[in-house]
């Protein structure tokens, strides 16, 4: 049962290309109010150029993160690449409320100890010492019953 696919969160093509979508957007405005401003500072024009081009490198970054899917099996939570993110075992709670530090349309694994390095894939999961948090571009319903299944097997279930 180890291998068996409990659950299954995966962003909706429309969910991001929205996403992404906005994040060139974003890019665009600034790198076009760095050109055409008439007065600005050498400084602040490249500021603003880098704030551009760091917007379309987080859009990349998106796009390629929001490839894949997050699924839960019985021993571990993957991602749809196969990296791991942590084992069942090491799951200490969820967090999932709306005070909680979470994804949007989220929620947060508290580990037992420290599962690795920091590690972020915008809009699906990051990773902070113990923490992890699942969500941003997956939708509410799909987190929701991973989480709720996750919770199930910490009591026992």
């Amino acid at each position: 049962m180890s291998d068996t696919v409990l659950a299954v969160a995966a962003p909706s093509p429309v969910r991001r290309w929205i996403a992404v979508s906005m994040l060139i957007a974003l890019g665009a405005l600034v790198v076009w109010l760095a050109a055409t401003a008439p007065t600005m500072a050498t400084g602040a024009r490249i500021g603003l150029f880098g704030a551009g081009a760091l917007a379309f490198y987080m859009a990349e970054r998106m796009r390629r993160a929001t490839e894949t899917w997050i699924e839960l099996t019985g021993s571990e939570l993957r991602d749809g690449r196969g990296r791991v993110l942590c084992g069942i075992g090491d799951i200490a709670g969820i967090d999932r409320g709306a005070f909680a530090f979470k994804p949007s349309n989220g929620f947060t694994v508290r580990l037992k100890h420290t599962a690795g390095a920091r590690a972020w894939q915008p809009g699906m999961w990051w990773r902070i010492g113990p923490r992890i948090g699942v969500g941003g571009v997956i939708p509410a319903a799909q987190t929701k019953y991973m989480a709720d299944v996750i919770a199930l097997r910490l009591r026992g279930g």
